[in-house]
């Protein structure tokens, strides 16, 4: 059964930092293109940050660069998102994704507010 598993959300100050995990199974990880997407109250899921299976260029939206790192460790089948400076409109729920050669994978979402 394919699963990812968002956790690290949470309540934060303008200028925090949170760091998210997402927790895959169920697939082969190392062959899947991960990233991040965010979806704010009445808007759109958009594009945060990609990161390719193995080396290659990380990919970030350009309201999150320099804020915000991707990662992965593929032994451990987790992909990561650090983000510092996070600011009132980083607020959204955040989706971790899994894209492959056949199939796309989606987590449940976990919430980041940043308050003012």
């Amino acid at each position: 059964q394919v699963q990812l598993v968002e956790s690290g959300g949470g309540l934060v100050q303008f200028g925090g930092s949170l760091r998210l995990s997402c927790a895959a199974s169920g697939f082969t990880f190392s062959r899947y293109v991960m990233s991040w997407y965010r979806q704010a109250p009445g808007k759109e899921r958009k594009l945060v940050a990609r990161i390719p299976t193995i080396g290659g260029v990380r990919n970030y939206s350009d309201s999150v660069k320099g804020r915000f790192t991707i990662s992965r460790d593929n032994a451990k089948m987790t992909v990561c998102l650090q983000m510092n400076s996070l600011k009132p409109e980083d607020t959204a729920v955040y989706y971790c994704n899994a894209n492959g050669p056949l199939y796309e994978y989606w987590g449940q979402g976990t919430q980041v507010t940043v308050s003012s």
